[in-house]
């Protein structure tokens, strides 16, 4: 089995430099590398792989994916499930609530196709799930989210998801299907002491725990309170960028995917600028400074960004580039940037492949 199996790419010029600017270009054998590398992994480590395609939102590397061994994937909003299952993806986990009879209405015709999970945190969500999983002639499985330390959605305590469980349990339309959660980073023994408790108190209540599900790309490597967990959720590993290369989570070597820009301005000797600002790279900083390092320049730094321009910090630069030049950035967070453009693409080394279309661009409803 062969990644390129998996694409039919659109003609493109043959050479990287001859591509316009700025544009995504996506090394397709560092993917295929990372893909497999974490698929065996969870494979050895006996857990579910479930990758989060918010980062690609391709429907190949979706398809691809399972077929290493992904026991199916996950979204994050309704509109890359529809356009997964279009796709014939056959098993979706949803980890946004879905509120509102609207959504709701298009979460039961997704259910009526295909086999899809969704989580919830609050009793009075329950009752929508359940009309669509009426609607939808089958129960849909609801996991419920757990704050465990990330400060976002999800219960605050192990005796809150095990009362939601029970009201789950009893609604028509549903099934309790365990328990989720997106752990800050160095908080894994906080989500393994809640899901544990958790489990005690689902005991009591006389109901089976189901899947627990963790996530995230930073501690991907760790088993530091793996115990409970039987499914993993990653999405960024599949690309890898700077904020996990800085954090040591993986070399710049892995990052498959580099914002392809053009030098278009040399005002200084120490300052470029280029076609790739905060439209192309976004204006994530995660605790970095500035917005992305240049891959051709050692890792010179986009130190600030406008709407349309990248500013490049060449005063440690092996080289001077000149006006025409294209570069290749890496950028801090590398999830946002595939929805920014409607095509992306892939090559091998430096021979281009050809372009794929983000078939869920766009999709944040």
């Amino acid at each position: 089995m062969k990644i390129d199996d998996f694409f039919r790419f659109e003609p493109m010029p043959r050479r990287i430099e001859d591509l316009e600017t700025p544009v995504p270009i996506i090394d397709i054998d560092i993917v295929d590398r990372n893909l497999r590398r974490w698929q065996d992994r969870c494979t050895a480590a006996g857990l579910a792989n479930r990758p989060h395609i918010k980062t690609h939102k391709l429907v190949p590397l979706a398809k691809y994916q399972e077929a290493l061994g992904a026991s199916g994937i996950t979204v994050q909003k309704l509109g890359e499930a529809e356009v997964m299952a279009d796709a014939g993806i056959s098993d979706m986990l949803l980890t946004f609530n879905v509120v509102g009879h609207h959504k709701l209405e298009r979460l039961a015709a997704l259910a009526r196709r295909t086999a899809i999970s969704v989580v919830a945190d609050d009793a009075s969500l329950v009752e929508g799930l359940g009309w669509a999983g009426s609607e939808a002639g089958r129960p849909i499985s609801v996991l419920i989210e757990c704050d465990t330390g990330a400060g976002r959605n999800g219960v605050q305590t192990p005796g809150a998801a095990a009362e939601l469980a029970m009201t789950i349990d009893r609604t028509a339309g549903l099934s309790f299907g365990g328990l989720m959660t997106y752990p800050r980073a160095g908080r894994r023994l906080q989500a393994k002491s809640f899901f544990e408790d958790t489990k005690v108190a689902l005991d009591r209540h006389g109901l089976k725990t189901g899947v627990v599900s963790s996530g995230g790309s930073p501690e991907m490597w760790s088993d530091e309170g793996l115990e409970p967990v039987t499914e993993y959720r990653a999405g960024t590993y599949i690309y890898f960028d700077r904020a996990l290369a800085e954090r040591k989570t993986c070399d710049y070597g892995d990052c498959a995917l580099t914002v392809l820009s053009t030098i278009v301005s040399r005002p200084t000797p120490e300052r470029a600028i280029v076609d790739a600002g905060s439209k192309a790279l976004t204006s994530d900083l995660l605790g970095l400074s500035g917005y992305g390092v240049v891959k051709d320049l050692g890792r010179a730094r986009v130190y600030d960004v406008n709407e349309e321009h990248g500013y490049l910090d060449l005063k440690d630069a092996p080289r001077q580039p000149r006006i025409g030049e294209t570069v290749r950035i890496t950028p801090n967070h590398v999830c946002p940037v595939t929805n920014l453009y409607d095509k992306v693409i892939f090559v091998r080394g430096d021979e281009v492949l050809g372009a794929v279309p983000v078939d869920a661009r766009g999709k944040v409803q």
